[in-house]
């Protein structure tokens, strides 16, 4: 039993090795599961009792540790506005509800391998990962960072097939191929096959390689259609700390403009500012905000630029005389709803607002609602809102006079893929991403925040224009390639022509297709779990 710990262990170092923004090791991923899945074999065919506990066990030692080890920047963003006593425990949800989860996997496929052949329950085991993780994006707890298909990303060409699969299509690769070499490790080791070694061998060949040669071919012949725009991104620096308390927000909005005027051209087109760029004291009313000091002063400063818009980042609310929305509060005789949003300011008397929709739990969506209504005084405390921030429905893309449509996605929305793709079906012919990464500190998540945008730039072949308040603010082109990027923990502007870009990818078109296939063939496992059958172990 104890080398099967070791082998989870082994496990757990490889999914961590091949994570970004660890270079060149993300092929790791495809042999990762391995020893694990060979220490649950282990299990399967010993005469030890309990079984199906050991096995549990063994899943969520490996998810553990691989999840702690990637994400372990996450108790930074929480130490910082809660004493240690209580930052350990809640960094405990992201750490352990998703090796939880994964535990649930494999415990499913390990009933379903009980009543069913292995060749089955492999398929089933990798339909259900992907059931776990799209539901991981999707409820109240979401927190879809580790989706395995987001290893690649410091990896990038050797996916560019991303824009027919997305990353789901990356996690099925990367599971079919670790199965596979099982299958082959299983043999090697005389342990009765599970399959014919020569298929199996034709098959590994055919599902490693075909993949890797397409996309390498894509990669490197891809060719952008020249329709450019001049786009500036700007990188304040403004720590989150002080950015709410001893920098007042006219000190930072000249900060912005001073370096925007450092890199702008006559033919900019967009100014592009990170999240929460534009704040006054007390939030700024959307309704009246051209009545703010703020809303002249960028008006000013866009008389220079014939064609010239800012999209940036702004703390907001809106008043209503009725609780319309379920997170509008009380104030006064009124109800008022907190945004974190994105304005479009151009020279035209429109303006344009889009309100974040994928809000984190805790810090700004209290998870479950009235569930777990007694921590909200907790998460108030690290900047969340006692009431939870307000949120649109839908993405909504910001229209230039020119007709130029660019994605306004805010921070931690970056990692839904087929959330984004929705910017891009409505028109949008680039992304631009404002977010605030200085809550984690020097730490790789800010590394890994960046190397995501690189797939969402993939799967809807966009430009993506980021900005960043204390991160790394960039330019990733439709291949996925940081063209520019700025160093982290200074104050910086970067000026760059990008190609538009009017095409729509089959990714973008048609969603996440891998996942329906997977959700339809995972509910297929659950039924041969209940039909009576034949045991088999």
């Amino acid at each position: 039993m104890k080398n099967n710990y070791l082998l989870a262990l082994l496990s757990a170092f490889l999914l961590w090795l091949a994570w970004p923004p660890i270079p060149y090791t993300g092929p790791l991923l495809l042999i990762a599961f391995v020893p694990l899945l060979l220490a649950i074999e282990n299990v399967i065919r010993s005469s030890e009792v309990k079984k199906g506990r050991k096995i549990a066990g063994l899943a969520f030692i490996t998810g553990f540790l691989w999840n702690t080890a990637s994400i372990y920047w996450v108790y930074n963003a929480m130490s910082a506005g809660l004493p240690a006593y209580a930052a350990l425990p809640i960094s405990l949800i992201p750490f352990g509800l998703a090796p939880l989860l994964m535990t649930i996997v494999f415990g499913l496929y390990y009933r379903l391998r009980k009543k069913q052949s292995p060749v089955c329950s492999l398929i089933g085991l990798t339909a259900f990962w992907i059931c776990y993780e799209y539901l991981h994006q999707w409820w109240d707890l979401a927190f879809p960072w580790m989706t395995l298909g987001n290893g690649f990303a410091a990896t990038h060409p050797l996916i560019q097939w991303y824009e027919w699969t997305g990353v789901y299509g990356g996690s099925v690769w990367i599971w079919a191929v670790n199965i596979l070499v099982f299958l082959l490790v299983l043999h090697k080791r005389n342990i009765q096959s599970l399959t014919k070694p020569k298929r199996t061998n034709i098959a590994l060949i055919a599902v490693l390689f075909i993949p890797i040669g397409g996309s390498l071919i894509r990669y490197f012949t891809y060719e952008e259609h020249l329709n450019p725009s001049q786009v500036v991104v700007t990188q304040p620096n403004i720590d989150p700390y002080q950015k709410f308390g001893s920098i007042s927000p006219e000190e930072q909005l000249k900060t912005l403009i001073r370096l925007s005027e450092s890199v702008a051209k006559p033919n900019t087109e967009f100014f592009v500012w990170p999240e929460t760029a534009i704040s006054a004291r007390g939030w700024i009313d959307e309704d009246n905000f051209r009545q703010y000091p703020a809303y002249a002063e960028i008006s000013s400063f866009l008389d220079k630029y014939k064609n010239g818009s800012v999209l940036s980042g702004i703390e907001s609310y809106r008043m209503y005389t009725d609780q319309r929305t379920a997170t509008a509060r009380p104030y006064g005789t009124q109800f008022v709803d907190n945004f974190n949003a994105a304005v479009f300011i151009d020279n035209s008397s429109k303006l344009q607002f889009y309100h974040k929709s994928k809000l984190v739990p805790g810090v700004e969506q209290m998870p479950f609602g009235s569930a777990l209504s007694f921590l909200k005084p907790l998460f108030a405390q690290f900047g969340g809102t006692t009431g939870g921030y307000g949120k649109q429905d839908e993405p909504s893309v910001f229209y230039a006079g020119s007709g130029i449509g660019a994605a306004p996605v805010i921070c931690y929305e970056s990692i839904w893929g087929d959330y984004v793709g929705q910017y891009v079906k409505q028109g949008a012919q680039f992304i631009t991403i404002v977010t605030n990464d200085g809550w984690w500190k020097n730490t790789s998540g800010k590394d890994q925040h960046l190397d995501y945008a690189k797939l969402r730039a993939i799967e809807n072949r966009r430009w993506i224009a980021r900005s960043a308040n204390t991160g790394i603010s960039a330019f990733i082109n439709q291949r996925g390639d940081i063209i520019q990027q700025t160093s982290w923990w200074v104050p910086a502007a970067l000026t760059q022509e990008i190609n538009l870009n009017e095409n729509i990818t089959f990714y973008t078109g048609n969603g996440d297709i891998v996942v329906i296939l997977a959700l339809l063939l995972g509910l297929a496992g659950i039924v041969l779990l209940v039909v009576p059958g034949k045991k088999r172990l």
